[in-house]
């Protein structure tokens, strides 16, 4: 069993790396061969990954050693549950992000297509590199590869918006690596005499309580990805990306590689007892508390749709950032099953947010009064994933909250329960009225105006004639129309997998539990 584990876990590196070869070969004269690989590629991706995830549930944790520089410095895999799970997503999610990119790519006439497909899946390569390093060093390696393999996403576009965006994009990400992960990571070495993930952690009485608060610090700005404010500026400038690529980072491997890391640095470096004792994790409980809340407050000011969204994963991931440093049982099951979650309703609103700008040229919320009427399946879509991130059950996202709620309580932190009541509140207050809008209200009304009229909103519809506000669009949604199929398909596949994590995630938690046994018995007390 396990050298067969060992062979998908080398196949699902090879075959994205294929993939990539390929594509160039075809080019934008060939472009349904070049998406034909892309799509297969994507597929056979999916399949080895889920051969590797009935593996691993037998038992089997496949090692891998590539190179090794000195025994406790080595590029290498481990594969277990945790890293499982994100594969799974990023794995998975290609495929759906394919499809929308076919219709998106197409339906626009975006330039560069081929190269954009090429940088695809050299991220997914990263992002499963990130899943399955054995050690901080591997991890590390495919981290900065994942940053500069989505630089020329984020800049796709070519103008001097994108450039800025950027170039932010890359100060950010590789000043946070280089300055402070880097040097937590030699610390690490020095200190545990090893950089391997390692059950229960390997930092137990290495450091004083003080040097531990320190050297999380490091970790927790230095993985730039996980936009933890303050240094959370590179996500909204990178939203001049097209949709795909928001995805992307939303959704599908940036950001996941960014929280990922963190929740996988508490249990197997720090130790969830270690993180836990002595309130050395107390500062992070208390910012991304703070975060959840803030990131909801600035995302309600926004009008441009992306935007919006880009504050809401920034208040999303602060969710998993808060289960990483309650260091409970629960409190990391939540966080890593809101991996799972959010991947599924950030990559729906993104995906309808690109598809209305596809059918519409739209990209402001006050302007997409009424749309709802035109592209049900879209705003029907947007509705499902928004309630999920909301935590409206029968959707995924309510099992996540409830669970980061429960380790709030068993980390003696129960004001934290108040900080994720008020943000999904919160939720409810810039999510839900851009659904209502585009269902019951009319371009040029304004007995309904957008939630974001704040800073950094746009202007405000003007009174429209009397019919707008009556029930008559007066002629204004003429012509409006559902975007191409290959763009609505994936946002109502996506949307429908809101609800199946519903009935599923409690699947994914047994499936989790072995990699977070270490913190469900602190979080027990036993």
């Amino acid at each position: 069993m396990t050298a067969s584990a060992e062979s998908l876990t080398i196949l699902a590196f090879i075959l994205p790396l294929v993939v990539g070869v390929l594509i160039p070969l075809f080019g934008e004269a060939q472009r349904n061969l070049r998406e034909a690989v892309t799509l297969v590629g994507a597929l056979a991706t999916f399949a080895l990954v889920l051969g590797l995830i009935s593996a691993v549930a037998d038992g089997a944790r496949p090692e891998i050693v590539l190179v090794s520089v000195q025994p406790d410095i080595a590029l290498a895999f481990s594969v277990e549950p945790l890293g499982m799970v994100f594969a799974a997503v990023a794995s998975g999610l290609w495929i759906v992000n394919s499809v929308y990119s076919i219709g998106y790519m197409r339906g626009h006439d975006e330039p560069r297509q081929t190269g954009f497909y090429v940088c695809f899946a050299i991220a997914i390569v990263s992002a499963l590199g990130i899943a399955f390093s054995a050690n901080l060093v591997t991890l590390f390696l495919f981290y900065e590869i994942l940053t500069i393999s989505t630089y020329p996403l984020v800049t796709h576009k070519q103008d001097e918006k994108a450039r800025r965006g950027g170039r932010i994009y890359l100060l950010l990400l590789l000043g946070t690596s280089m300055v402070l992960l880097l040097p937590a990571i030699v610390w690490t070495q020095v200190a545990a005499g090893t950089t391997a993930f390692t059950p229960g952690g390997v930092l137990a009485g290495k450091l004083s309580s003080f040097e531990l608060g320190v050297l999380l610090a490091l970790f927790a700005f230095g993985i730039g990805k996980a936009a933890l404010m303050p240094l959370h500026g590179w996500l909204p400038n990178a939203m001049v990306a097209p949709t795909p690529v928001s995805a992307l980072l939303h959704a599908v491997a940036v950001v996941k590689a960014g929280v990922f890391t963190l929740l996988k640095l508490v249990v197997f470096i720090f130790g969830p007892a270690t993180l836990g004792a002595d309130g050395v994790g107390d500062w992070l409980v208390y910012l991304a508390g703070a975060a959840i809340v803030v990131a909801s407050l600035i995302a309600m000011t926004k009008d441009n749709l992306k935007a919006r969204l880009a504050y809401s994963t920034v208040g999303q991931l602060s969710y998993i950032i808060l289960g990483a440093a309650l260091a409970s049982g629960a409190g990391l099951l939540g966080g890593a099953l809101h991996i799972v979650t959010h991947a599924f309703g950030k990559i729906t609103l993104f995906m309808c947010a690109g598809a209305i700008y596809v059918a519409t040229g739209k990209t402001e919320i006050s302007d997409m009064r009424g749309l709802g009427r035109a592209m049900p399946f879209t705003f029907a879509a947007f509705g499902i994933a928004a309630l999920s991130l909301i935590g409206v059950p029968p959707l995924g996202g309510s099992w996540s909250k409830w669970l980061l709620a429960v380790g709030s309580a068993e980390a003696g932190h129960t004001f934290l329960i108040a900080a994720v009541m008020i943000s999904s509140l919160l939720n409810v207050a810039y999510l839900l009225p851009i659904v209502v809008q585009g269902f019951y209200r009319f371009p040029g009304s304004s007995s309904v105006p957008s939630s974001g009229s704040g800073p950094g909103s746009g202007t405000p519809a003007k009174d429209g004639p009397p019919e707008a506000s009556t029930g008559n669009d007066g002629g204004l949604l003429a012509g409006v129309r559902e975007a191409p199929l290959f763009c609505v398909i994936p946002l109502v596949f996506t949307a429908l997998g809101c609800v199946a994590l519903f009935f599923f995630s409690g699947d994914v938690v047994a499936f989790l539990e072995p990699s977070l046994a270490p913190a469900k018995e602190v979080g027990n007390g036993e």
